[in-house]
Formats: C-alpha cells, structure tokens, sequence
C-alpha cells in the first residue's frame, strides 16, 4: 500500500489511512511501519496521537520534532527517538532543520515510523531520543527501544510496552552477520541494502516479513545493508 502526493512518497507496511484491508491490520503488537520520503520544507502539520508508542527511525536526511509538552529537536541518522503519546499529544515532524540551525539543504529526509500497542491506556505522554551511531558501527543487533524486561539495562530507550522491542543492525559487506531473537511474533524489515534470511531467500530494500514462533535465523548481508527489528511476545487482543 501506498500514498503518493507532491512532497511525500510513503509505503504502508500495514493497513494505513484510507487504505484498509481488513486481513492486514497488524502483527504482534506492530500497527504501523511506514517508510517515507519527505521532500525540504514539508512534512506532516501538527496532528494529535493517543495511547500509541511511536518510534522514528531515519534513514537519512533531518527530521525536525515538535510537540505539546515542549520538545523541539532534530531526528537524524544514529538517533533512537520515541514519543508516548498516551493520554494525547499533540506533535509536528518536518523536513526544515535549516529553520534551527540556519543552514539551508535541499536533501529529502528518509525515515520509518513505527507503532506499537502500549500496556494500558491512559499513561502520561513522553519524549525521549538518544544518540547511538558508535553501538550501531559495531554491526551487531543493537536493542533500540524496549518494554522488554530482558532488555532493560542495554536498550537505548524505553516504551511502555512490556512485550516488545525493536532491535537495528546496520551491517558492512564483511559483516558476520547477525541471528535473530526467539519469539512469538518477529517483523523484519529491510531499511537499506539487500539480506540472505537463513532458510527464506533474499530480501531487499523495503521488503519485510512477518515470522510466528520463530528465530535462530542469521541474516547476512550483501553489501552495506540496515535492518529493522521487532521483536513481539504478544499480539494485540492478548497473549
């Protein structure tokens, strides 16, 4: 699925907006991956959200946050951010850095945004990002964002889901590879480059898949390539 307008091409992973299917809605907890190309000086005008966790991931380019509780900053490559939305927020994402720092660009920004079921409803909303392009350099499966009790002490930043996290791996050409956890539920999804999925072929840029009681596969790359992910043990209406 896909919307295309002047300033935005977006690939909907699940059902998204007026495109809905209703056999395509989720997987696991995972209600939206959507990888989007936003052209300079564009971008998504303030909107509300509520009882969501949002994780933005960039690719490359500059993506400018701005919200209701006073955050105001720039998402780029290397940076784990997320946004609880929780009981409402209200929030802006636009590709104008230049607007805080004063250096013009012309470079469309490049990034995956991803939604996951929280615990429960009603929690206050929150911010929080964290730099971690050295971790990522290393080429192993980095812990981006987790609820995760087994992740708690080495993931970057924190949701408020207790069952899920999102894992990133950003591989050269001689990159051992890494191996994919075990769990109920798994999205894998190829952010940059091209994949040899143990056991289920070749996958590309913008390609995904969804995996149930699964993992031990090893992933190899072709070249440089980035992968996002995520890692469910459990499925939205329960276990």
């Amino acid at each position: 699925m896909k919307t295309r307008i002047p300033w935005l091409d977006s690939k909907h992973s699940f059902s998204f907006g007026e495109h809905y299917d209703p056999d395509n809605t989720h997987h696991g907890l995972l209600l939206v991956n959507n990888e989007d190309v936003v052209l300079p000086g564009e971008g998504f005008d303030t909107h509300p959200h509520r009882d969501m966790e949002i994780v933005t991931w960039v690719l490359g380019g500059s993506l400018v946050h701005q919200d209701s509780l006073g955050h105001n900053g720039v998402i780029y490559p290397g940076l784990a951010q997320r946004m609880s939305a929780g009981t409402g927020i209200m929030h802006s994402e636009k590709n104008d850095s230049w607007r805080l720092d004063g250096n013009t660009h012309n470079e469309p920004v490049h990034f995956v945004q991803m939604w996951v079921v929280p615990d429960e409803p009603g929690v206050d909303p929150g911010y929080q990002q964290l730099e971690i392009d050295d971790e990522l350099a290393r080429g192993g499966l980095v812990t981006v964002a987790s609820g995760l009790p087994r992740y708690r002490d080495r993931t970057a930043i924190a949701i408020n889901s207790s069952h899920a996290a999102m894992h990133v791996a950003r591989m050269t050409a001689d990159s051992p590879g890494v191996t994919l956890p075990d769990a109920p539920y798994l999205h894998v999804f190829v952010a940059r480059g091209e994949i040899d999925v143990e056991g289920l072929g070749i996958m590309s840029q913008g390609d995904a898949i969804r995996l149930t009681r699964s993992g031990g596969q090893l992933i190899r790359p072709h070249g440089d390539a980035e992968v996002l992910v995520w890692e469910m043990h459990a499925r939205l209406g329960g276990q």
